[in-house]
């Protein structure tokens, strides 16, 4: 993992005491709400429903044991003992006391944290692959790529202002997990011809009110060169993206606008005037970053075969373990989707218990996934049962990774001022229809849903197999349902099915849907989504509005 060094210290505490005198001025009511807006949301803190959000970020989702305890004792004095992961690898409090925030800003300083650039039209957390310097698949690890530009765009002033916000992802193999065709910037490591290290350039992805697939803009860009080519992406952006309308300001109408070979042609220009500004990092802080990400202390020896005579330990093994690639090693995801769970929540509780496992079974490093999960990356197959055996015991070995009941939801109207519809009472009682059955999800195989409670889209709806958004219809809440998208290498946006639902509605068109694409499925190896793509939606539609 990556360790803050003297400067990476001093800039947050100088943005922490920068913000403290901020809140100070607020609470004295020497400024108003509205001036005190632009301020709190450069620095993480949102004013929701019922209270203030916070929102902390974890930079590519990597944090330690250590931090993981910070995020929970956040969560137990300033919170209601509860944290909410999110699909960007971050983590939300949904009920912070303003006066009390200076303490919470000093207390997440301490372990390295901070809330900045997790709000606002600024360069958000860079994001990447929850099993990052673990997979078998991968080129290399891409986190230390993620943290020169964590390094790279934090309060960079040239984008700190940007027409909207913009979001990076950073992957390094051909499996995409951290859905890069949905960014602003998608970037994919790999090697050419020669052997050398570069990345596949994507621009222009991104869900919400019009969601886009991102296009290739460079097939190749060395490593060495990657900042200042990601740099000439983000003027051409900043110089012509929209500020007149917020529904039209994204990267992604820029580059619809323009076509992608005129984008191209202005990124290519840009970054040839960049070039004699040696902008790029020199090659020994590339060194100094890659030097922080070893592999853990493999154990040679760690035998490869694990004991699954116990039927419940064995499901858990076959869905909620990942391939590693170091032999007797596997990568565990962490179930937050609970029977009658919150997707997503964790809490004080279950927090401490993930850091102490982090620390005995997987080198003190936890991973937070896009879908609000969690991951300890390095774990030796010896070591499963007992850390099964704890994670049981505290409600966290649901054995669901990638089935029904393991559903991506925001907060939706539960807590958010933006929502029209509730997310979280619809992923519950989905959930329930199945939740009791293992077999029978597993029967069902890969199928990912994905809720929004509106049209900006947190909940990924536009990427699920089955996406539902929350809308209102004439002051009521209602359900559109639709159908085929994914946000992994085979990337597509799900489509509107037909008429919208209510609550009940959208619970019992999804159970049909589910019958029908069972009855209809060649096999039990095709999934929901490549019946959906075999058959079209024309029968899923008559299963559905029968």
């Amino acid at each position: 993992m990556y360790r803050y060094d003297k400067i990476d210290q001093a800039i947050v505490d100088a943005r922490v005491a920068e913000f403290k005198d901020q809140v100070a001025r607020r609470l004295n009511n020497e400024i108003t709400e509205d001036q005190f807006k632009p301020l709190r949301l450069m620095n993480g803190l949102y004013l929701q429903l019922h209270a203030y959000m916070l929102r902390v970020a974890i930079p590519y989702g990597t944090l330690s044991g250590t931090q993981m305890r910070m995020l929970a004792h956040i969560a137990r004095k300033y919170d209601r003992d509860y944290g909410h992961f999110t699909t960007r690898q971050n983590i939300q409090y949904n009920w912070i006391k303003l006066e009390q925030f200076s303490d919470l800003l000093d207390d997440l300083s301490k372990v390295e944290m901070h809330a900045f650039q997790t709000s606002g039209n600024c360069i958000r957390n860079i994001s990447s692959d929850q099993f990052a310097g673990a997979a078998a698949d991968e080129v290399a690890d891409p986190r230390p790529y993620a943290e020169l530009l964590r390094q790279w765009s934090t309060l960079h002033p040239e984008f700190s202002f940007l027409p909207r916000k913009f979001k990076i992802a950073v992957i390094a193999s051909e499996a995409d997990r951290a859905a890069i065709q949905l960014h602003d910037i998608g970037l994919q490591l790999r090697k050419n011809d020669a052997g050398d290290l570069g990345f596949r350039v994507w621009v222009g992805g991104g869900m919400g009110r019009t969601p886009v697939l991102a296009k290739v803009i460079r097939e190749f860009i060395p490593v060495s060169q990657f900042l200042s080519y990601s740099e000439a992406i983000l003027r051409v952006y900043n110089r012509y993206g929209r500020r007149d309308n917020i529904y039209k300001a994204r990267i992604k109408i820029l580059v619809n606008e323009l076509g992608i070979e005129e984008f191209t042609r202005q990124v290519e220009d840009e970054w040839a005037l960049l070039q004699p500004l040696a902008l790029d990092a020199p090659q020994s802080e590339y060194d100094r970053i890659i030097a922080q990400f070893p592999d853990p202390a493999f154990d040679p020896a760690a035998p490869d075969s694990i004991d699954v005579s116990n039927p419940e330990f064995g499901a858990w093994v076959d869905q909620n373990t990942h391939f590693h690639k170091q032999r007797g090693y596997a990568s565990v995801t962490i179930s937050l989707k609970p029977p009658g769970g919150i997707p997503g929540d964790a809490s004080s509780a279950q927090m401490d218990i993930i850091a102490d496992l982090a620390e005995r079974y997987a080198h003190d490093e936890i991973r937070v996934t896009h879908s609000q999960n969690l991951v300890l990356a390095h774990v030796r197959k010896v070591d499963l049962h007992a850390l099964w055996t704890v994670l049981r015991a505290a409600g966290l070995a649901t054995a669901n990774l990638d089935l029904v009941t393991d559903i991506i939801a925001c907060p939706g109207m539960d807590y958010c001022t933006l929502a029209n519809a509730r997310s979280i009472p619809i992923a519950q009682k989905i959930a329930a229809k199945f939740e009791n059955d293992g077999a029978a999800q597993r029967d069902i195989g890969e199928l990912k849903i994905k809720i929004s409670g509106c049209i900006n889209g947190c909940g990924h709806h536009h990427a699920g197999h089955i996406g539902i958004l929350g809308v209102d219809k004439k002051g009521e809440e209602a359900y559109q349902l639709l159908l085929g998208g994914s946000g992994a290498e085979d990337a597509s946006l799900a489509k509107i099915l037909g008429p919208g639902f209510d609550e009940n509605g959208i619970v019992d068109a999804v159970d049909r849907l589910i019958g029908f694409y069972k009855s209809a499925r060649t096999g039990p190896d095709e999934r929901f989504l490549d019946a959906y793509r075999r058959l079209g939606p024309a029968p899923f539609k008559d299963a559905v509005y029968v």
